[in-house]
């Protein structure tokens, strides 16, 4: 009897596994991993599905705000404009949009539930590519009601369609249209809060239902009409069935999340951070094709996409240090496809410049340098060749030799910028010298260290690209270019260094704290100890700079270890985009991404293996507070993809990753062709972080780095892990990983 109910117990526990669900990729996302800032934005909880153009969020703040503003239609440009408004009640009182209080909300990537008007009202939606669907509960007996508003746009409700336009920034017109599955009972514009038998005019409309019901609204947004806006809803949509809605959605996700598989984690949570961060990296740049045309920002004018979807917004300056390399590994068409998307912006623009931060509304040219042409290098590089590169190549040189170098500028070059193309650096004002430049932003300032590195990075690019073209006269010149970061090294400090225009270097430079609100005047965001290390073309030079492998290393160590200076208050009063410190580095901000490897550079691998380690388990974590800055839609998720799966591309436009540590016992990457990378980290744990042998394709391997090759063609990994730091491993000369060629003759 005994041994009966001991096979039956083991029976019913094997069904009982048999039948438990199986967890998908993308179950491990939590959208709401970083929604309270540490100090500046924070991240938003998207629903979409991959690269969709509808994308929505809670129309809140931030997650601890109490209230929402009626509910979200689409938001056109990452975590900025949002277009229409709905709202649902069962409230008298009506008005265009209708801030309510929320409760029991859900959010996942491909479905959103939450209760409002005093949880008599319960809204769940689910998204298409350029459309989706509400389901509107009214569980009270009182009429239920729906709002739509427009803002700065017409709207017109006819049987159960509502269709209208709103103007949004830049002048760009965005469409409506959306149905619901039952007749209303009234239906008109909404004026002084009563619904009128008006069916078109100026703001909002509002349908009438009774209570105790539910109402489905189906809808679609448009670039191009209305009419095309009610196409998209017919090609995506065709019911009222918001589950089958949300079923496809998860699908797309776990299809594209599932590109990359990681397995026996040293910490349950590693799951779920690295997936929410490669979900973030989804959210941008959005497809903008709508049945084979695109609306172009740069003329607002309707072309046929020729079978390469449009896409745009995309913040270039943080995507193309890691989230652009990522795809070139697990969607390269579609990457060819964004670049051949930058090359139309660029082509319909008045100056023919490459974009910096193009968007649905247009290029905004934010922050600093030209870094398109780092994404344009790195993708010939690694072998996608399905573009222009002639077009790319004289939009990208057009854009650093004909357009202002300046920040947050979009006109043409001006004094500061004939300056750098003669003498090779930014000339930096004195403490007390007025700018005498119209052509330099009054806030961002001239930020002549950034600049002047960048620049050189995004010249070293263009040298590469003309390399390709076999331009090698343009070839040289830019690669020498290249090397004007030298001109504001100082020897005596080894900091890069404010110079004024007689080639003097500024006295009484603090490089913690010189600069003024966020070190702009010299630097940008980060301070002097951040912008020592970006030279990402060349860290072989760099080492050089600074007298050999271990004074660089024992700068790298101070750097991690320098006492901020002040209170953190001071600190932050000042530079609060440096946050996430780790002694003077910022893992909140993108220009620190690639420091951490460059211990490998100069011999040092363990200690690149160690500090990343460190740095995403401190500093991103599965919780409100998880993500430690800006994440910008991509720019530093995909460090922390990159990271845990133990590679990152240092240097975008060199075919190579440098290797850093797995967080995973085993991550299969499916590349391009059904090739597949497997790395396996034999005794991976959260103490097994140092790399003790390793052997790529069965061949043993002394090396902390993979070329695009060896990645490209698909193989096995295999890295033996331990606890103690194997300081003989790919740390003799020669072993480093690649950097920027030689300096040419002078």
């Amino acid at each position: 009897m005994k041994q009966f109910l001991f096979s039956a117990l083991v029976s019913m526990t094997a069904l009982c596994a048999s039948a438990a669900p199986k967890v998908a990729p993308v179950d491990y996302v939590n959208p709401y991993m970083g929604n309270i800032s540490h100090l500046l934005q924070p991240t938003l909880p998207t629903v979409h599905v991959p690269y969709g153009m509808m994308r929505v969020y809670p129309q809140r703040g931030s997650y601890v705000d109490t209230r929402i503003n009626g509910l979200p239609v689409v938001i056109i440009n990452h975590r900025e404009n949002g277009c229409f408004n709905i709202s649902a009640t069962q409230s008298q009182q009506l008005h265009h949009v209708i801030g309510t209080d929320w409760d029991n909300e859900t959010v996942k990537p491909y479905y959103y539930s939450v209760d409002i008007d005093g949880q008599r009202v319960k809204a769940e939606y689910a998204p298409s590519e350029r459309s989706a669907i509400y389901r509107f509960t009214y569980r009270e007996n009182g009429p239920g009601y729906i709002v739509v508003n427009s803002g700065d746009g017409d709207m017109t409700v006819n049987g159960n369609e509502i269709t209208g336009f709103q103007k949004t920034w830049g002048g760009v017109t965005v469409y409506f249209c959306g149905q619901v599955d039952k007749a209303p009972v009234k239906s008109g514009t909404l004026q002084h809060g009563k619904i009128t038998d008006s069916k078109t005019g100026r703001g909002p409309v509002a349908m009438q239902f009774a209570g105790n019901s539910k109402v489905n609204l189906r809808y679609a947004v448009s670039f191009i009409s209305v009419e095309q806006a009610r196409a998209n809803l017919a090609a995506e949509i065709t019911h009222f069935d918001l589950d089958k809605v949300a079923q496809a959605a998860r699908k797309m996700w776990n299809d594209e999340l599932g590109k990359i598989e990681v397995s026996a984690p040293a910490r349950e949570s590693d799951l779920k951070v690295f997936y929410t961060s490669l979900y973030r990296c989804y959210e941008r740049p959005v497809c903008m094709s709508e049945g084979g045309r695109y609306f172009n920002p740069s003329d607002h004018k309707v072309y046929n996409d020729e079978g390469h979807k449009f896409y745009t917004d995309d913040w270039l300056w943080d995507t193309y240090r890691a989230t652009h390399p990522l795809r070139v590994l697990i969607a390269p068409d579609r990457e060819v496809d964004m670049i051949t998307s930058l090359i139309r912006t660029a082509d319909k623009d008045r100056n023919h410049w490459f974009p910096t931060f193009p968007s649905p509304t247009g290029d905004s040219r934010r922050m600093n340098c030209n870094h398109g042409v780092a994404v344009v290098a790195d993708a010939w590089a690694k072998g996608l060749h399905g573009f222009d590169l002639e077009k790319a190549y004289d939009y990208t040189r057009r854009a650093i030799e004909e357009k202002t170098l300046m920040p947050w500028q979009g006109g043409k070059a001006c004094g500061v910028d004939s300056f750098y193309h003669k003498n090779g650096y930014v000339p930096a004002l004195a403490k007390d010298e007025k700018e005498t430049d119209p052509g330099v932003n009054w806030f961002e300032k001239r930020q002549p260290i950034p600049v002047t590195l960048g620049t050189s990075y995004d010249q070293w690019c263009l040298s590469r690209i003309a390399t390709a073209l076999g331009r090698n006269d343009d070839a040289n010149r830019y690669l020498k270019c290249s090397y004007n970061y030298r001109n504001l090294f100082n020897p005596e400090t080894g900091f890069f260094h404010p110079k004024d225009k007689d080639g003097n270097f500024l006295p009484d430079i603090d490089y913690r704290f010189a600069g003024g609100l966020g070190a702009r005047d010299y630097y940008d965001e980060n301070n002097g100890w951040v912008y020592r290390w970006d030279v990402q073309h060349n860290p072989a030079d760099l080492i050089n700079l600074m007298g050999g492998r271990n004074k660089f290393c024992d700068n790298l160590d101070r750097t991690f270890s320098e006492w901020l200076g002040k209170s953190k208050f001071e600190f932050y009063s000042q530079l609060p985009d440096h946050t996430g410190n780790v002694g003077q580095f910022s893992m909140a901000n993108e220009p620190s991404l690639h420091i951490p490897y460059l211990y490998t550079y100069a011999g040092r691998p363990w200690m690149t293996q160690k500090v990343i380690r460190d740095l995403v388990h401190e500093w991103f974590r599965d919780d409100l507070m998880g993500v430690p800055g800006d994440e910008d839609g991509g720019g530093m998720s995909a460090f922390v993809v990159f990271s845990m799966m133990g590679f990152y591309p240092v240097t975008p436009g060199m075919p190579a990753y440098t290797l850093g540590s797995p967080f995973f016992g085993e991550i299969k990457m499916k590349l391009a062709g059904g090739k597949v990378l497997r790395i396996v980290a034999q005794g991976c744990s959260e103490q097994a972080k140092y790399i003790q042998s390793a052997t790529l394709n069965g061949k043993p391997m002394n090396q902390a780095w993979l070329s695009h090759d060896d990645i490209k063609n698909g193989g096995t990994l295999v890295l033996v892990m331990g606890e103690r730091r194997n300081t003989a491993w790919a740390s003799a000369p020669g072993q480093e990983p690649p950097s920027a060629m030689p300096c040419p003759a002078q």
